[in-house]
């Protein structure tokens, strides 16, 4: 087991072998770091929380610490993170709250860019890019393949659909469409599809362009959303990316950003 001589190791914490530990790293007790993953220098990571294999934290991150929700006072919570990550300088991931089932959680294949932050109890899937800076609130769901662009800020509670990407800048305070190119000029609006990510992901083009339009209805033919469900319903050709889109909006609680 590679663990450097400067780095503070609670006897309770389970290492895999094959996982590296960096100088002037601090694992809790009830930290668990899977296989092959590192710690390159100066982490802080607190339990209890499981770390997945194959990931690998830079300098001066954080994982598993206590929430900044004043409405936590220490109860047992905690943070799941998933396989293949990259978490990068100065990424903040907090552990979960009463108020939210006590988790948060991070699937596999994501990258975290420098000093982005995700709070209490929220839930980050697969394949996701945080950029530089961004805040994802408490509470809020990213579904897999989201792109979210530097400086963005979530609101706590909302939903950001699979595929979507989110504009540098951003301030979400709605939820965020499934395959949609959202983004803040002066206020937070969706422009159309996600097209070049919906193509790099091996999506075929009849339901990028069903998609397209379908958005397109929602955003620029002056209809409320029902009027423009019920369009897509009638002029859209059906695809499974489209029923996802309609379901997404009807199922949001926030309403969606149009």
């Amino acid at each position: 087991m590679a663990i450097h001589p400067a780095a503070i190791v609670h006897p309770q914490a389970r290492i895999a072998e094959s996982a590296e530990i960096g100088p002037y790293c601090v694992i809790g007790a009830d930290v668990e770091i899977g296989a092959r993953t590192r710690l390159l220098a100066h982490l802080y990571l607190d339990g209890p929380l499981i770390v997945g294999e194959d990931n690998i934290f830079y300098p001066y991150s954080t994982a598993g610490v206590a929430s900044q929700d004043l409405k936590y006072h220490g109860e047992p919570a905690e943070t799941i993170i998933g396989h293949r990550n990259r978490i990068r300088e100065f990424v903040t991931i907090h552990r979960g709250t009463e108020g939210g089932g006590r988790i948060t959680r991070i699937g596999d294949d994501n990258l975290l860019m420098a000093y982005a932050h995700v709070a209490h109890d929220a839930r980050i899937g697969n394949h996701c890019v945080i950029g530089h800076g961004a805040t994802c609130g408490g509470h809020v769901i990213v579904e897999d393949w989201v792109v979210v662009s530097a400086f963005s800020g979530i609101h706590q509670f909302c939903r950001i659909g699979r595929h979507a990407i989110i504009g540098g800048y951003s301030v979400i305070t709605q939820d965020v469409m499934p395959f949609s190119n959202t983004t803040t000029p002066r206020e937070t609006k969706t422009f159309g599809a996600n097209r070049i990510g919906m193509e790099r992901r091996g999506f075929p083009a009849p339901s990028v362009d069903a998609v397209n339009k379908a958005l397109r209805l929602l955003t620029r033919a002056g209809l409320n959303t029902t009027q423009a469900i019920e369009r897509i319903r009638a002029e859209v050709e059906p695809c499974a990316e489209v029923d996802e889109l309609i379901e997404f909006i009807q199922s949001s609680e926030r309403g969606v950003i149009k």
